[in-house]
């Protein structure tokens, strides 16, 4: 049986909530997101993540004992350079996202799966206080104390999007958050703490022109603010490991302009990384998160693995 039918827009949200957790959403857990590199730095990153759990929907629609267990595979590529004499660095992430969702109405279970592209996420961020653009010669000289940097992050109305269809891997709009960002060492810690808020267009088309939902609707979501923390602690250089939090609110959802008051969310995760290297270009990190405050939307368990190549120029 597939999850048809009004009563499934908290399954939306999820999806919305959780597969696209590795490019837009405030369930992001990044440690040294603001540190620094060389200018003309470049890195290729490859992530897969495993996500598990259950759907928290407080009573908003009708569904029980729903959960999800899904991967998010993704390629990043991020490059540092100069602005007005500061280091600055842009990225872009293409994921991809495949995933079973389970439920019940009034008893009966229903199940889906969707598999396909999630949305592009395009990131810059800017460095204020503590990091002028340098050479790795300058670099390498260099030690840091407080970094104080803001970033821009946007995600376009990029992925797979069925309007017919309430589950879908690409949400139909765009996205922003901006964000700013500390970090301050001391010796072999770092402590980093970010804020930012995200803002959302709206949906123009949402389960719309179907034999559940007849005529087109369209979804807004209000602002989410985010708050982000990590504490990590360097056993040699690019070797460390990070204690990691965040915590989340807003975001209800409308549909047709009529206000969901019971998606209100209110969440916070928990977690730990650690990154070590293989060689000169290469290194690997391995993180798990948890929730550890959930209101509304997924309380999942997440164990995220990436590789990385980096290189300066062009590459060796």
């Amino acid at each position: 049986m597939t999850l048809l039918g009004a009563g499934f827009c908290g399954i939306v949200l999820f999806v919305s909530a959780c597969l696209g957790a590795s490019t837009c959403c405030p369930q992001d857990l990044a440690p040294r997101a603001y540190l620094i590199t060389p200018i003309r730095s470049n890195a290729i990153t490859l992530t897969t993540a495993f996500f598990d759990g259950s759907l928290i929907l407080d009573g908003s629609v009708p569904i029980t004992d729903a959960s999800a267990r899904f991967n998010v595979s993704a390629i990043s590529y991020t490059h540092s350079l100069s602005v007005f004499g500061r280091t600055a660095s842009f990225s872009t992430t293409l994921p991809y996202g495949a995933g079973n969702f389970r439920g019940k109405v009034a008893e009966a279970e229903a199940l889906a799966y969707r598999s396909g592209l999630l949305a592009t996420s395009i990131r810059f961020s800017l460095n204020l206080k503590g990091g002028r653009a340098m050479t790795v010669e300058d670099f390498v000289k260099w030690r840091q104390k407080t970094l104080l940097g803001v970033s821009l992050r946007v995600v376009p109305p990029s992925g797979q999007y069925d309007a017919t269809k309430l589950i879908n891997l690409g949400s139909n709009r765009w996205a922003w958050k901006p964000e700013l960002g500390y970090s301050r060492r001391w010796g072999h810690w770092i402590l980093d703490a970010y804020g930012g808020v995200w803002l959302f267009t709206e949906n123009p088309e949402f389960f719309s022109n179907n034999q559940f939902s007849v005529g087109v609707h369209t979804q807004s979501q209000s602002p989410t603010g985010s708050f982000e923390g990590h504490l990590s602690y360097d056993f040699k250089p690019r070797l460390w490991i990070s204690l990691d939090g965040n915590y989340w609110f807003g975001g209800k959802t409308s549909v047709d302009g009529v206000e969901n008051s019971t998606t209100l969310q209110r969440n916070s995760r928990v977690g730990v990384t650690t990154s070590f290297p293989l060689t000169a270009h290469q290194s690997l990190k391995l993180s798990y998160n948890s929730g550890a405050y959930v209101k509304y939307g997924g309380n999942y368990q997440n164990i995220t693995f990436g590789w990385q190549y980096s290189w300066l120029g062009r590459p060796n």
